[in-house]
């Protein structure tokens, strides 16, 4: 432990002891005073002040340390070196070109204060989605009446330089392909320019989802997360806790997230999504509620199910 401890005071600074607990100025909310509680018997960590709170201490290695405290960390507790995850994240090191594209050529944004009577019907659709006119500000909303995309609703996603890199096409005349999206990469952050790496993220299934959800809720874009996936490097890079609300029917899709995410120490919470047909019909206030019911999943428990099953 006092290796340990010698390497938190270094990153943290000075501490003072009470009892099991070791306090350090917070990092995360800058209290003057010590209120930053490290417990290494329970492997733990907690902020009295903003609440901030882990239960590995590694991950303010992680967050706050340098290469060599992070090295020296994980070679006290036996574990992965970090030149094998080094390599797993190379390509976000390199000075890797940035998927941009364009919006249909009949795009129409539905933010403009004087809007066409074309607006009629691809707002009528929303409206009776629940979708309110300041969700349609915040996620830049628009559609066409013709060309490829006719007929279906626009949603732009944009980069963290604020360039377009995906948009998400919805029918809402009732085409028998109800979604008709770009023929390029999926492997996009969905609206990185808005999300909060500070803040937990909201991972869900589809765009209405995330609207429901709440501007830090990222669509997976119907795909699982793997480790080479640009969502969830970022998601680990920026050491965020994540909530996990997919459909009811993505359990192994869920289960198989958890245990990657468990890998990387990254903070996972479930929030219950029986009994609906998705998030997207759930209204705000009922998300809200499954949201502060949401449960840590335990991973014992997954890995032993999962074992079972190969039986």
């Amino acid at each position: 432990m006092e290796e340990k401890l010698r390497i938190i005071r270094d990153i943290l600074g000075g501490y003072r002891q009470s009892s099991n607990e070791f306090l350090f100025a917070c990092p995360f909310c800058g209290h003057h005073k010590k209120k930053m509680s490290v417990n290494f018997g329970i492997n733990a960590f907690k902020c009295w002040v903003c609440d901030t709170r882990g239960k590995n201490i590694y991950r303010l290695v992680r967050k706050f340390g340098t290469y060599q405290q992070k090295q020296k960390w994980l070679e006290f507790d036996g574990r992965l070196d970090l030149s094998e995850f080094d390599k797993m994240f190379m390509e976000m090191n390199d000075e890797e070109i940035e998927q941009v594209t364009d919006l249909p050529p009949h795009f129409v944004s539905l933010c403009n204060k004087h809007l066409p009577k074309s607006s009629r019907r691809p707002l009528d659709y929303l409206y009776e989605r629940g979708i309110t006119k300041s969700e349609i500000l915040m996620w830049k909303i628009g559609y066409c009446t013709e060309g490829r995309y006719g007929g279906r609703i626009i949603v732009p996603s944009f980069n963290n330089a604020g360039n377009l890199n995906y948009f998400i096409a919805r029918s809402y005349v009732g085409h028998r392909m109800k979604y008709l999206n770009p023929p390029i990469s999926k492997n996009v952050v969905f609206n990185e320019l808005f999300v909060d790496w500070d803040e937990s993220v909201i991972l869900v299934e589809g765009l209405f989802d995330a609207i429901v959800a709440g501007q830090n809720a990222i669509p997976i874009l119907g795909s699982t997360l793997r480790e080479e996936s640009k969502l969830f490097q970022a998601i680990v890079l920026n050491d965020s806790p994540v909530y996990l609300a997919l459909d009811e029917d993505a359990i192994k899709k869920q289960e198989q997230m958890i245990r990657v995410f468990h890998r990387y120490d990254v903070d996972v919470k479930v929030i219950d999504t029986r009994n609906v047909e998705d998030v997207g019909s759930m209204s705000k206030e009922q998300f809200n509620k499954r949201m502060s019911l949401a449960y840590e999943p335990d991973i014992d428990e997954i890995n032993f199910y999962r074992q079972l099953a190969k039986i």
